[in-house]
């Protein structure tokens, strides 16, 4: 009955699918991929994944649903604090095994390596521009997955990139920051290998 008159509101209705992958995507701190975007990502990037995910599949979980076994073999499970502890972690696990799982399905892999050397701001690049008030910034646009602020690594849908992007050097872009309304000059894209 609330489905249908949901629907009838014009209201959208979640699947529990969707419901549970939006709900692993918030509890791991990580912003959800926008609809109709794609999940772009370098290799290291990737590599790093792929290597959380067989660890968390070959070693913790084993290890955990070993704990978990031992401890409901000893009794009451209602205060066995190994038993409480190790499902919790167990839950933990497989929600961070979904969304790892989810995030390398639709990951879509570039190798700067393989990209010729152009003016043209694209993923991956290296930008290096100046600001409204002269000051001079390298940032390295990255998948939603690898941003590492201390190291200049910004997301390629943060409001930065996305005015970056398509820019060529001398072009001078506007984007929404906020402090306001900014101006950047383009003064230098390189393309590297981006590493872990």
């Amino acid at each position: 009955m609330l489905r249908t008159v949901r629907q009838a509101e014009g209201g959208s209705v979640r699947s529990s699918d969707q419901k549970q992958q939006d709900d692993d995507d918030a509890e791991d701190g990580v912003p959800a991929l926008p609809t109709g975007l794609k999940n772009y990502i370098s290799p290291s990037g990737y590599a790093r994944l792929r290597g959380e995910l067989k660890h968390l599949l070959d070693q913790d979980r084993p290890e955990v649903v070993r704990t978990v076994s031992w401890a409901a073999s000893n009794g009451d499970r209602s205060e066995n604090a190994d038993y409480i502890y190790g499902k919790r972690r167990l839950r933990e696990i497989d929600r961070r095994i979904r969304f790892l799982t989810r995030r390398l399905d639709n990951a879509e892999v570039v190798d700067n390596a393989q990209r010729e050397q152009t003016d043209q701001v694209f993923f991956g690049a290296t930008v290096t521009y100046v600001d409204g008030e002269g000051e001079e910034r390298t940032i390295t646009i990255v998948g939603m997955d690898e941003v590492d602020p201390p190291r200049n690594r910004v997301s390629w849908i943060a409001p930065v990139s996305r005015a970056l992007l398509k820019a060529r050097i001398g072009d001078v872009v506007n984007f929404e920051s906020p402090r306001g309304r900014e101006e950047l000059e383009i003064i230098d894209v390189r393309y590297e290998a981006i590493e872990q």
